[in-house]
Order: C-alpha cells, then sequence, then structure tokens
C-alpha cells in the first residue's frame, strides 16, 4: 500500500475520485449540472483552456483546497502550462494571499510536476 499522505497529484485525485462516487450516485443531477458549468467555464474561447486553468490553480491556492490544487494542476499539465508559468502562478497566488499562499504554493507546483513527470510510484 502507498502512502499517499503528501500526495498532492494523482495519488489525491485517485483518493478523492473514490470518495466522490457515493456521493454522486446519490445526487447525479447535481455533479452533472457542475460537470456542465466546468465543461462552459473552461472551454477556449476569448481566454485559452491554458489561462484559465492557471487561474483556477491561483484560485484553489487561495481557497486551500487540496483537491481544486490538484485538479487544475492537471488541467494545466494537460494544457501545455509550462513550470515557470505555474510558479509565475504561485507567486500571483503568494502576493495575493501571504502565509497560506506559501504553504499551498508548493503544493501546487508538486502537484503540477506529479502530471507532467509521471510518477514512478505504483
Amino acid at each position: 500500500m502507498t502512502d499517499h499522505s503528501h500526495d498532492h497529484g494523482r495519488g489525491l485525485l485517485q483518493q478523492l475520485g473514490a470518495e466522490g462516487r457515493e456521493l454522486r450516485a446519490l445526487i447525479p443531477d447535481v455533479y452533472s449540472g457542475f460537470g456542465e458549468l466546468h465543461k462552459a467555464a473552461f472551454a477556449d474561447g476569448s481566454v485559452d483552456k491554458k489561462t484559465k486553468e492557471l487561474i483556477a490553480l491561483a484560485i484553489a491556492i487561495s481557497l486551500k483546497c487540496d483537491g481544486c490544487i490538484a485538479s487544475h494542476a492537471r488541467g494545466a499539465a494537460l494544457a501545455n502550462a509550462t513550470e515557470q508559468e505555474v510558479a509565475e502562478t504561485i507567486g500571483v497566488a503568494i502576493s495575493m494571499n501571504g502565509g497560506p499562499g506559501t504553504v499551498y504554493g508548493p503544493r501546487a507546483l508538486a502537484a503540477f510536476r506529479d502530471f507532467v513527470r509521471p510518477s514512478e510510484k505504483s
């Protein structure tokens, strides 16, 4: 069994997915509606998907939401954000949040790295 106590990326999303399945089964319309909102909000438009993922990552840091950080770190990686773009996004979050940004910012970088550098953990 792998210890995910310090996992901020793939392992965290797997854990949260497993935990959310029962609730999703009980309120499928809520999850469906949220999925449609997410799809519309993150679609390429005047602001591209990568920028939207970076914005969401900064907001996730501000909200101190580890699951949101992991999700949007993955989204940024899938949208081909660079590590420097993520780092600068984290810098903005630190500027806007002070101390908490210095705690959740490194978690965001670790999560991003987990998605761009496939883990050797099994």
